[in-house]
């Protein structure tokens, strides 16, 4: 295994957010246009950076000052023509060609639409441009007669926007009039929202193995029994899919892809459960994480684990269903480590996996002996809190989990979200529980939360997302789904609520939509609905 290089935080940060790094105060041309400011200050995938900290740490506008509901609550809504469960994305300074320069929003919806709108309209006017990417004659998916993403399955995965090539990546799902699945991958231009690099194409796949779905020595990729949930990750000039089931309808099995940013040609496919069945990634609707030395993390859902390992500690069937994962991005990609709690068939069994949470990859930090630590965070279904060095991730031992840190008891309920970090502190959101602060000292996370709100998140939790000016004015935002409120919270202080939007009279009021995670860019707040992102933002 390669080692880390040591970086600065900021360092960190640029090398895995940005193409180029952040050693440039201009971004690459859109589409042959002229460049914009630096892209350092762009929402270009989800939870902000491959590591998916959920930070922001370049906002000037909004502070503990000023959220409150007296200065700060929505300012309108962008309509669209269905459910929004990708994040939106924003690019600064964008310029288009039907509207000139604009900072822009990109919302993908379930009934595969694509839209740009200007940024600052706070829903006023026509978008920027708008795209749909149903073939001639299809509609998008049925729900399959279930209600965990309905009526209909379009894009559900949050897109990945490459500002150097000019484009953002989408998955979509379809269905022609005869019933056939179409499962695609587009790359649309930024300023247009026309197909690049000869796309779209379809999205097909075998692997060796003999588990669900298995035909002649090879488990097959079906279109209609896959849900392309998780989040898009770009590293290395690839992007990286990982799909899970609709509604645990099988059979399935556990894909990971990675196309071409620059052909959308399929690079490589690897199958975590070849030999098993299930084990699909769906993680909530978060992301994989990469760090910079080009390692990707995840985690799997509950499936087939093989507790017969081998000399090196692998299942020795190939099957790594409850998994948090460590591949390399290399071609052909490959499981380089793991981690599966010591419990892990009957936690599956039980579907109390920790697939239904999200990774975090924490900074470099030095524990009590001096050395760096690579860490990397997550959490499911039973509540526990594993801490994993992602140099050594621990494997699977049937006695006893053998990893960095665990911490138990400490979430009132399972995690379908993820956590986020901040200024050396860890915040959780789980179902029926306060909004909780862990720091961070000698490189060991708190044994129990040192901060926690007041109030309480009921199913799913949240996903919690953090603005900030550098090392200040940092606000925890929060999206509850049950009767549809955002929470901004002091992040040096979680019990000093600046502001709920259901105690604004009404005025504030948006429709609530399952796993979404708030954006802040610029001096706003994005936030999914089932028809509309609705804009916050300081009143007028």
């Amino acid at each position: 295994m390669s080692r880390f290089r040591f970086l600065s935080w900021t360092a960190f940060l640029c090398a895995a957010l940005l193409p180029a790094g952040c050693g440039s105060s201009s971004s690459p041309a859109l589409n042959g246009k002229p460049p914009g400011p630096s892209p350092s200050t762009d929402v270009i995938t989800y939870h902000y950076d491959n590591q998916r900290t959920g930070q922001n740490l370049n906002e000037t506008t909004l502070s503990p000052a000023n959220v409150n509901s007296t200065k700060f609550g929505k300012l309108g809504e962008f309509a669209v023509d269905g459910k929004v469960d990708a994040q939106p994305l924003y690019l600064s300074t964008v310029n288009t060609s039907s509207q000139g320069t604009k900072n822009a929003l990109y919302v993908a919806t379930e009934h595969d639409s694509v839209y740009a709108f200007d940024a600052d309209s706070a829903g006023a006017g026509a978008p920027i441009w708008k795209v749909s990417l149903l073939g001639v004659g299809e509609s998008p998916s049925d729900d399959h007669g279930c209600g965990q993403v309905t009526p209909e399955i379009g894009i559900t995965s949050t897109p990945v926007i490459d500002r150097t090539r000019g484009a953002i990546y989408v998955v979509a799902v379809s269905k022609n009039g005869s019933g056939q699945y179409f499962q695609r991958i587009h790359a649309l231009g930024l300023t247009t929202g026309q197909e690049l690099f000869g796309g779209p194409k379809t999205v097909t796949a075998s692997y060796p193995g003999t588990g669900a779905g298995s035909s002649g020595g090879n488990v097959v990729f079906v279109p209609g029994q896959y849900l392309e949930r998780p989040g898009l990750l770009e590293i290395s000039g690839t992007i990286v899919t990982t799909w899970g089931s609709h509604c645990d309808q099988g059979p399935y099995t556990a894909w990971v892809m990675t196309f071409s940013a620059d052909t959308l040609a399929q690079a490589s496919v690897l199958n975590l459960v070849p030999n098993g069945s299930e084990g699909g990634i769906w993680m909530s609707g978060t992301a994989p994480a990469a760090d910079v030395s080009g390692n990707i993390f995840f985690i799997l859902g509950n499936g087939t684990f093989d507790a017969i390992l081998d000399a090196d500690g692998f299942p020795t069937n190939h099957d790594c269903g409850n998994c948090f994962v460590k591949l390399s991005s290399t071609v052909p990609m490959s499981l380089t480590d793991y981690f599966t709690p010591s419990n892990t068939v009957s936690e599956s069994n039980a579907d109390l996996d920790f697939g239904s949470g999200g990774p975090l990859l924490l900074p470099d930090m030095t524990d009590a002996s001096g050395k760096t630590r690579h860490l990397a965070v997550g959490a499911g279904k039973d509540a526990n809190i594993y801490v994993l060095d992602r140099d050594n991730m621990g494997k699977f031992n049937a006695s006893q989990n053998q990893i960095y840190q665990q911490i138990s008891g400490q979430l009132a309920g399972g995690v379908f979200s993820k956590p986020s970090y901040f200024n050396g502190t860890v915040y959780f959101a789980a179902v029926g529980d306060a909004l909780k602060a862990f720091p961070i000292a000698s490189a060991k996370l708190a044994t129990a939360p040192s901060l926690q709100s007041s109030h309480t998140f009921s199913y799913p939790g949240a996903s919690p997302s953090i603005s900030a000016n550098g090392a200040t004015n940092g606000i925890v935002w929060a999206v509850e789904n049950s009767g549809a409120s955002l929470h901004a919270f002091d992040a040096t202080n979680l019990g000093n609520e600046l502001y709920d939007s259901s105690t604004t009279g009404g005025r504030d009021s948006f429709s609530g939509n399952k796993f979404i995670t708030p954006v802040v860019a610029n001096g706003k707040v994005y936030v999914g609905t089932p028809n509309s992102v609705a804009v916050f933002g300081l009143l007028p």
